[in-house]
């Protein structure tokens, strides 16, 4: 079954460590996957920006970077998408208005795949790019 739903790297980590942080649409979507047996999708440069958050010491949880990426990977919720040409085409059209290259990949990605994107980046949302779950 194909997901329906691509994570932002934060509600990721937030999913993994820190679940009370989560709104409680994305629970209620997370837990709804969950029972269904369904995957919710990432981008493969949600990887890379969990290695340069946790890195930064800007997360608060004393975790092991390589703890983290083999739970993300060991997790039967979780589907990674790669990069693709498509996906790099749709990130070329999308304008100014998001500065970040992964924020942009990862709008790009939802775009490319027609899912609702779980985000509490309020410049994603704002953006109206994609369709959010906050």
């Amino acid at each position: 079954m194909s997901p329906l739903f691509l994570l932002d790297t934060h509600i990721v980590i937030r999913y993994l460590l820190e679940p009370r942080k989560l709104s409680h649409e994305q629970n209620r979507v997370l837990n709804q996957a969950q029972r269904r047996q369904q995957f919710v999708a990432f981008s493969a440069v949600t990887l890379l920006e969990i290695v340069a958050i946790l890195s930064s010491g800007r997360f608060q949880k004393d975790v092991r970077i390589e703890d983290l990426l083999s739970d993300v990977q060991a997790d039967a919720l979780f589907q990674m998408l790669p990069v693709t040409y498509e996906i790099a085409n749709e990130l070329a059209s999308l304008g100014p208005v998001l500065r970040g290259p992964a924020d942009r990949a990862i709008v790009a990605t939802a775009r490319v795949h027609r899912l609702k994107l779980l985000t509490s980046d309020q410049r994603i949302i704002n953006s109206k790019l994609v369709t959010t779950v906050s």
